[in-house]
């Protein structure tokens, strides 16, 4: 393809991401807002098939304890990073997702954890979630804006694929310096991830008496909990 044409296939997916962005109804602002956070870089495209696939059980497990609100923040190709308004329905989320397609690139994790700052000094943002394989940017950076979160009481869950020891380092400071939880999952085993996005949610909507509650029977929680409580 040639370079004329490639920039108009990237400006064609941007626009059909942003309008199907517009075209979500905003959800009320009493309910619990979450950061979903992704990388897209070409890597990611079997982890963000995954995700697509298994967000939904993020709304589910809240629907009873009255909805969450979450926003998809992505970042891919050259210094590009964007994000959705915040939505309250699982289709809504995945058409979103399904406007996004992976490119090669840098990761931009600064730019997301500055995100959540901003959003948090907007309005509540209960959580963060972190979704990726790699980190390519200083580490004490991204550790000086994690503690920013801390300070917000907005906890980063850092959810990471594959077993690379220094990037679940990075994974896990990032955690626990805003005072989340981090945890690594595999592409052989799609359950690990939906069930962390679903005790993330859980946190999310009840915070920590109801990651507690919900620790006595899901694994998942469990390794949430014990990340957010040295236990």
């Amino acid at each position: 393809m040639a370079g004329s044409d490639l920039d108009r296939a990237r400006g064609a997916a941007v626009d059909a991401f942003l309008e199907t962005a517009r075209q979500v109804a905003a959800p009320s602002r009493d309910v619990p807002r979450l950061i979903f956070a992704l990388d897209a870089t070409m890597s990611r495209q079997p982890t963000w098939d995954l995700a697509c696939g298994v967000q939904a059980g993020m709304f589910e497990a809240t629907a009873r304890l009255g909805g969450l609100s979450v926003q998809l923040v992505y970042f891919r190709g050259f210094s590009e990073c964007r994000a959705s308004r915040f939505v309250a329905d699982a289709r809504a989320l995945t058409g979103l997702m399904r406007a996004v397609t992976c490119q090669g690139g840098q990761t931009q994790i600064g730019r997301v954890l500055r995100h959540a700052r901003n959003e948090a000094g907007r309005g509540p943002v209960k959580a963060l979630v972190l979704v990726g394989d790699a980190i390519e940017e200083d580490i004490d950076d991204l550790c000086g804006v994690a503690g920013e979160l801390g300070l917000l009481g907005l906890p980063a869950f850092c959810f990471h694929e594959g077993p690379d020891p220094t990037v679940a380092a990075g994974f896990s400071e990032i955690a626990r310096l805003s005072g989340g939880s981090a945890a690594r999952f595999d592409l052989t085993a799609p359950e690990v991830l939906a069930a962390l996005l679903r005790a993330a949610a859980i946190y999310a909507t009840r915070g920590l008496d109801g990651l507690r509650l919900a620790a006595h029977e899901d694994a998942a929680a469990r390794r949430l909990l014990a990340g957010m409580t040295g236990g």
